[in-house]
């Protein structure tokens, strides 16, 4: 496979990061917003404005120090608000807004799957669709597990009995300590099968 170079790699990886996580959020912004909650509607969050999903800390921060002390480039999103007192459907409705934004990150993975095998492209578009496809199968995967503050959860969260509900009840409040840890444990891990790929 056609290899890019060094900073084009760089710069490739973290637009088609940017881009898919953007999408991501909208997504669950754009669901919510279907279901009766126009929360994230009222700031702006459905929208392909990358600016409007942008967090401080999340978006830029967090990314340089894994970055420095890890090694892995690791990227997030502002969370979408959401009042869970206005989405129609209870907890399947949140499960609904949950897995809104990994199935786009899968749907996109998909398109660019049909690209790359049915359109014929040149070295450089062909490793750029490749860089697309594994990132959103990565995200994809990474949001589905049923952990919170993780999308899966929400998709568990609708179908677990209420001992287990209880439990992620109690994880969801040290939600962003949660999800530093599992971004600081599985980063590197990500990162280590993610980049070979693709190359």
């Amino acid at each position: 496979m056609y290899q890019l170079s060094p900073v084009a790699d760089i710069v490739v990886f973290i637009s088609t990061l940017l881009v898919s996580i953007v999408l991501h959020e909208m997504m669950h912004a754009a669901v919510a917003y279907k279901l009766g909650d126009d929360l994230a509607h009222s700031e702006g969050r459905i929208s392909l404005n990358p600016l409007n999903h942008i967090d401080p800390f999340l978006t830029i921060l967090m990314p340089l120090l894994f970055y420095v002390t890890t090694g892995a480039f690791i990227l997030a999103a502002k969370p979408v608000p959401i009042n869970t007192s206005r989405i129609r459907g209870d907890e399947y409705g949140l499960a609904l807004v949950g897995i809104a934004g990994p199935l786009t990150n899968f749907a996109l993975a998909i398109l660019g799957g049909v690209l790359l095998r049915f359109v014929s492209f040149g070295g450089v578009v062909e490793a750029v669709l490749m860089q697309f496809i594994v990132i959103n199968v990565a995200l994809c995967a990474f949001n589905l597990l049923p952990i919170p503050p993780l999308d899966g959860s929400r998709v568990l969260y609708a179908v677990a009995p209420d001992a287990v509900r209880a439990v992620m009840q109690r994880i969801e409040q040290f939600g962003l300590m949660v999800l530093l840890i599992l971004i600081f444990v599985l980063g590197p891990v990500i990162s280590h099968f993610l980049r070979p790929l693709t190359r």
